[in-house]
């Protein structure tokens, strides 16, 4: 009778084993990083982007030609001219017809154009309004009179309105039933300044249940409104690319290559 062959098998050490899993590779479609994500509330979806102080984001208007940018393939390609990559960006602010800022707007510090005190028509008009400020320690949203009386040094700015989320309640205007719905985004700031969060609705929804998102599911004790019907998105994260008319005012978190 032939004898078997035996083969002798040799288990992987612990060492072994934690090399084989340092060189293999990430397989195809591994999870994306988590600065964009979705999110349900009450039965409608959103699109989350959050930032943490320290990041890289910035608002903006023109390119260094002086050409408003205006489109988000054109931002991509102004964040590469500095060796960046766009995270992600959003429209941030309401604008004129030859897409000038409404309102207060501050870029690398220097004032481009000034606060708006009066009220107005519109949904910027419906006091309280707001300004999104960038300083070199914080993020902020503060309703505008606040912001004249003591304003802080803004590297970066945009004003907007109405606030969304004042001191934890919402803005007294808001109609629980109201039936005027967009596609809106905004951004909410946390309670210690730290962490700010860039949302838009993936249909159409009034003031009131978008301020809601921002106090009862983010926690977020100030937000402001930044615009509807032409709210739109960059993620990559999340595949979004949306397309539409030129913007003013952008934000963006841009990143190294």
């Amino acid at each position: 009778m032939t004898p078997k062959m035996v083969r002798t098998v040799t288990m992987p050490t612990w060492t072994s084993l934690l090399a084989l899993l340092l060189l293999t590779p990430p397989a195809t479609g591994a999870s994306p990083s988590d600065t964009c994500r979705p999110m349900m509330f009450e039965g409608m979806g959103y699109a989350l982007c959050e930032v943490d102080l320290g990041q890289d984001l910035r608002l903006w208007l023109r390119d260094t030609d002086g050409a408003t940018i205006g489109t988000f393939s054109r931002l991509k390609s102004t964040a590469e001219t500095e060796g960046k990559r766009l995270v992600f960006a959003m429209n941030a602010g309401m604008y004129h017809p030859d897409r000038s800022p409404v309102g207060l707007y501050v870029e690398n510090g220097e004032e481009l154009a000034p606060l708006v005190h009066s009220r107005g028509g519109g949904n910027f008009g419906l006091a309280p309004n707001g300004v999104f400020c960038i300083t070199k320690d914080s993020f902020a949203v503060i309703e505008t009179g606040r912001f004249e009386r003591n304003r802080p040094d803004c590297l970066f700015a945009t004003q907007s309105g109405p606030m969304l989320v004042i001191d934890g309640e919402l803005h007294p205007r808001f109609l629980e039933k109201s039936d005027s719905t967009y596609i809106r985004n905004g951004v909410g700031v946390s309670a210690d300044g730290k962490h700010a969060v860039f949302a838009i609705s993936d249909g159409a929804v009034n003031f009131h249940t978008f301020a809601r998102l921002f106090r009862d599911a983010l926690d977020m004790p100030q937000a402001l409104y930044f615009d509807g019907s032409v709210s739109r998105l960059y993620a990559p994260e999340l595949d979004r690319d949306d397309l539409g008319f030129p913007l003013g005012p952008m934000i963006g978190l841009v990143a190294p290559n």
